[in-house]
């Protein structure tokens, strides 16, 4: 990495981890805030939530081609400016309207930023680097969201409005930051991966969305993201939550302790993990995810199923957090950099929304479906996603068929003879992709 690379890597990882501090000051706490404090009713703080994720939904089908085509750091510091905006304006919103128009120019400030940040980190990195630059990203904004959180807690008062509306005011100048900072990073253009990265000319061939779905593996990591979000972060604050309550008799306070711990394993395994796993294939590493977790629904089926003591029914929920907290500092050195290692040169902007937008979608459905199954359908809950766990693990092992020797392992690029085959998207008459030789690149000098 050159020392220009390290000097951007470092500033873009300070916004990222300043904007998720801001964010930690008030998602926790949005809901309370809109039904209760604002008396704007549970109903009305259920379509804040949801006009903040379908902003999301709205908005990341055209941010990738911005992306490509403007540049990443622009995109940012626009969707910075309108994150800071909509939280400033939450804070002092008072009626429907002003909550839900506000949720939504949150929501979808906040949802460019994801892919902006992560073609930042793909330019600001090398095939040596990547994997700890996004895992290091990962670290940064738990940390972020685990002490904005735990900050804002002391700050806010149900009593006091004013506490909140200066929650959201130092939430809109978190981002602000973000956008400052961004602006002094000279951005640098990283080599491309050689063997382990389509071509520009595949990508222009079909073009857009059209190269995009022809590209076998990206699709099928889309499809693989999807689950691991649905199974996963899309029934932290929903189904799982519902289902500790109702059917393991939790606290409502007990919740958490659970998030707590999920971070706390997070941040403590971020590192350790990071040197088992990044010289281990990426698929293997996430077919791994999926049996952790199906061993973590398990743990939770036995917290409400089990007919054991409160205290051991607590126990096991808590562990069931503190386990999926395992397999996300797993997976964070693993997906994202492979998303960027599958995208044309031209096209990183466009595979990071597209797999965003998955995300989006799944945090969206998951909701949605778990809810309702945590709180009143609790084995067939538990054993549907055990099966959504399991299917990880399936998809990751044939996701791994598909990827090239180094984009699967990318440790495989210190060695400068190894000749490895090329995967491009397929054209757009369906054909197979065609399979060249390259000699992979030398290895890039280690560190930030």
């Amino acid at each position: 990495m050159t020392r220009e690379m390290g000097a951007a890597l470092r500033r873009i990882q300070l916004g990222s981890a300043l904007s998720a501090f801001g964010l930690g000051f008030t998602v926790p706490y949005l809901y309370v805030y809109v039904a209760q404090v604002r008396d704007l009713g549970a109903g009305t703080a259920g379509v804040v939530l949801a006009a903040f994720a379908m902003a999301a939904l709205a908005v990341l089908p055209f941010t990738g081609r911005a992306i490509d085509r403007r540049g990443p750091l622009p995109v940012l510091v626009v969707a910075s400016v309108l994150a800071s905006v909509g939280a400033a304006a939450l804070g002092f919103a008072s009626s429907v309207p002003a909550a839900v128009l506000a949720a939504a120019v949150l929501g979808a400030g906040t949802a460019v930023m994801q892919p902006a940040l992560a073609t930042m980190l793909v330019w600001c990195s090398s095939t040596a680097t990547r994997t700890r630059a996004f895992a290091m990203q990962f670290f940064l904004q738990n940390l972020g969201l685990g002490l904005g959180g735990l900050v804002g807690g002391q700050l806010v008062d149900v009593d006091r409005p004013a506490s909140f509306t200066m929650l959201f005011l130092i939430e809109a100048a978190m981002f602000v930051v973000l956008g400052v900072v961004v602006t002094t990073v000279r951005m640098p253009r990283t080599a491309s991966l050689g063997g382990a990265r389509p071509s520009d000319g595949a990508a222009a061939k079909g073009g857009g969305l059209r190269a995009l779905l022809s590209h076998r593996a990206m699709v099928q990591l889309c499809v693989l993201g999807f689950v691991l979000f649905f199974a996963c972060y899309g029934q932290f604050e929903s189904g799982l939550a519902a289902y500790g309550t109702e059917a393991a008799g939790i606290q409502p306070s007990t919740l958490g302790f659970a998030l707590a711990a999920n971070t706390a394993v997070i941040v403590v395994a971020q590192f350790v993990v990071l040197r088992l796993v990044e010289r281990r294939r990426r698929s293997r590493v996430i077919a791994a995810v999926g049996l952790i977790w199906a061993f973590a629904w398990i743990v939770a089926g036995y917290a409400g199923l089990g007919h054991g003591s409160q205290t051991m029914a607590t126990a096991a929920f808590i562990s069931t957090y503190a386990l999926f907290g395992l397999g996300e500092a797993m997976l964070s050195p693993t997906v994202a950099p492979l998303v960027a290692d599958l995208a044309p040169e031209s096209m990183v902007g466009q595979y990071n929304s597209a797999f965003a937008l998955c995300k989006q979608l799944a945090l969206a459905v998951g909701p949605a479906v778990g809810g309702p199954m945590g709180a009143s359908l609790h084995g067939p809950y538990i054993v549907t996603f055990v099966l959504f766990s399991l299917g990880i693990t399936v998809l990751a092992l044939r996701l791994g068929r598909r990827l090239t020797p180094v984009q699967d392992q990318p440790s495989l690029a210190a060695l400068p003879s190894r000749v490895v085959a090329v995967s491009l998207p397929e054209g757009a008459d369906g054909a197979t992709p065609v399979k060249n030789t390259a000699a992979a690149p030398a290895p890039a000098p280690a560190g930030h």
